[in-house]
């Protein structure tokens, strides 16, 4: 038995106390501002639908169009992975899985668009586009056929458009209210924010609809749009997307880069507008920065280069769109936006083989961490967090099965969860 070594101390309990009880302040504020990562399901894009074009087969017909699309340009495994540039076993692993997605969710997170892609006017009309969308998502979320996540864009806080933007929300959550009340994937996006006192003014204007309806406080969230180069550098010097989540009071529940108004307003040429841009980049690792740690999470934007035409012309955008999303993803950009059907089968794919190639080192290094046999890599809990995030988006988008990642981890779902040390549902 080894000698046991005699334990001294110098400072006092009260010393400890004292310490304790001047950092309490700091405890619960750090317990506040930094949840961690909500418990709750990331979608891997948001498609943006013109309000007056939103039917309820709008997320039906673009997976057929997205299949056609396949069809008629890749209308196999080897074609497809020939067009990405993938490997021949890893695109045999991947467009099953996606044509397999697209007839069963071809769309994740839908947002029935008031904003810039709204053509249908003004006044009496988009009362009545805000509440038929109301009707038909409570429709869909009665038959089951409703995206996991669904919601508005409407206009900003401006004063031109002021009006406009409260009333149709208004009219939105209040036609689900009368449907049977808000569901669980209810999403709301505020556009064009520039200072911190629009997104307060948001979170009031919410916690007013709440108690109009006796709901809980803090029932309504939504996702803030970066597309101002003032919401990134206020004029005080600040990072005023760090201000902006303070300012919703806990709403926040995303940053949404918009790529094409953010790059015309710092005067980028519309030939250069896009979300690989070095503009686009600092924006993007500034709202990264401020979310990290919060429970809001952060999505890139968009390209606007559309895979339609001759096969040669879709092909282009298909590697181009590929291309960014791999990219974005390698940077911890979960989520980004889709504006067409023919870019579905390029979203599933490249967040497909992002997991599926990491896969078998993820899965392997955690089973290491958690058996603690070691490895040729020293990984800490924070790692070990990483990589259980890493396999939870893997299994929540399709791109891996809950049975492989469990027979090549040894952990469960539950036991994924609690590594991932996801907080918030």
């Amino acid at each position: 038995m080894d000698q046991q070594e005699q334990v001294s101390t110098t400072l006092a309990g009260a010393v400890r106390e004292r310490i304790s009880a001047s950092l309490a302040p700091v405890d619960a504020e750090l317990a506040r501002r930094y949840p961690g990562e909500p418990a709750t399901r990331q979608p891997v894009h948001t498609v943006y639908v013109p309000a007056e074009a939103y039917t309820a087969g709008t997320v039906r017909s673009w997976g057929e169009r997205a299949l056609a699309a396949l069809d008629e340009h890749a209308p196999d495994a080897g074609a497809f992975g020939a067009v990405l540039g993938l490997p021949e076993e890893l695109a045999g692993a991947v467009y099953p899985r996606v044509r397999a997605k697209l007839e069963r969710e071809p769309v994740e997170d839908l947002r029935i668009d008031f904003e810039d892609g709204y053509g249908g006017g003004g006044g009496a009309a988009e009362d009545a586009h805000a509440a038929r969308a109301a009707r038909l998502v409570a429709e869909a979320y009665e038959t089951g056929s409703a995206t996991p996540y669904t919601g508005i864009r409407a206009k900003c806080l401006e004063a031109a458009v002021r009006e406009r933007g409260i009333r149709t929300v208004d009219i939105f959550l209040s036609g689900l209210m009368a449907a049977g009340g808000l569901p669980s994937g209810l999403v709301l996006t505020l556009p064009k924010v520039t200072y911190p006192e629009q997104v307060a003014a948001f979170a009031e204007l919410l916690a007013a609809f709440e108690t109009g309806h006796g709901l809980t406080p803090g029932r309504i969230g939504f996702e803030i749009q970066i597309e101002t180069s003032q919401a990134i550098l206020g004029a005080d010097g600040t990072a005023t997307v760090a201000r902006m989540i303070g300012a919703a009071g806990g709403r926040a529940t995303g940053l949404h880069y918009g790529t094409f108004d953010y790059s015309a307003g710092l005067g980028v040429a519309a030939a250069h507008q896009a979300s690989d841009h070095p503009a686009a980049d600092h924006a993007k690792a500034v709202m990264q920065v401020a979310a990290a740690g919060t429970g809001v999470r952060v999505s890139d934007g968009s390209t606007h280069v559309l895979p339609v035409g001759s096969t040669e012309r879709v092909h282009e955008a298909w590697r181009l769109h590929y291309g960014l999303t791999r990219r974005a993803l390698a940077r911890a950009y979960y989520q980004g936006w889709d504006m067409h059907p023919g870019q579905l089968p390029t979203r599933y794919a490249a967040v497909f083989a992002f997991y599926r190639e990491g896969f078998a080192a993820a899965a392997a290094r955690l089973a290491a961490y958690v058996g603690g046999t070691g490895g040729d890599v020293l990984d800490e809990p924070a790692t070990a967090r990483a990589l259980s995030g890493y396999l939870l988006r893997g299994i929540e988008c399709g791109a891996l099965d809950a049975t492989e990642v469990t027979g090549a981890t040894g952990l469960d779902r539950a036991g994924l969860d609690r590594l991932a040390a996801r907080t918030r549902g």
